[in-house]
């Protein structure tokens, strides 16, 4: 794998997460592109909805991790598969997550912006 293309999808990787720990929805915002979902155990969630839920509160991470394991990119395209934990609230309830993260980005207008997040829980530790 490429060095520096990896470094620069790690310090992507981490700006958004440090958004995502800060809970702060503007900042979240300028990593995913506007047609952005998630796909998790609870199915699809829109970009405008992920959103909601952090400016409301009804999800905040006090910690997020994640360490880049393969980077391919096509022409425009990149697909990111990482080792990731979180942890936080949603709705009062505490969580926490190991899981296996896949982000999909596409380069428009000379910069990275994530069209796909699919999670998937880490059943083994490695």
């Amino acid at each position: 794998m490429n060095v520096e293309p990896k470094r620069e999808f790690e310090k992507l990787e981490r700006e958004w997460s440090q958004a995502i720990v800060l809970n702060d929805a503007q900042a979240i915002n300028r990593f995913m592109a506007e047609d952005w979902v998630i796909v998790g155990e609870s199915g699809i969630t829109e970009k405008s909805q992920f959103l909601r839920l952090v400016t409301s509160g009804d999800l905040t991470h006090e910690m997020m991790e994640a360490d880049v394991k393969r980077l391919a990119i096509y022409g425009d395209i990149a697909v990111v598969t990482s080792r990731g934990i979180n942890s936080g609230h949603y709705k009062g309830q505490p969580f926490s997550a190991d899981e296996w993260i896949t982000d999909v980005f596409v380069r428009r207008d000379g910069r990275w912006q994530c069209v796909l997040t699919h999670l998937t829980s880490a059943l083994d530790r490695e």
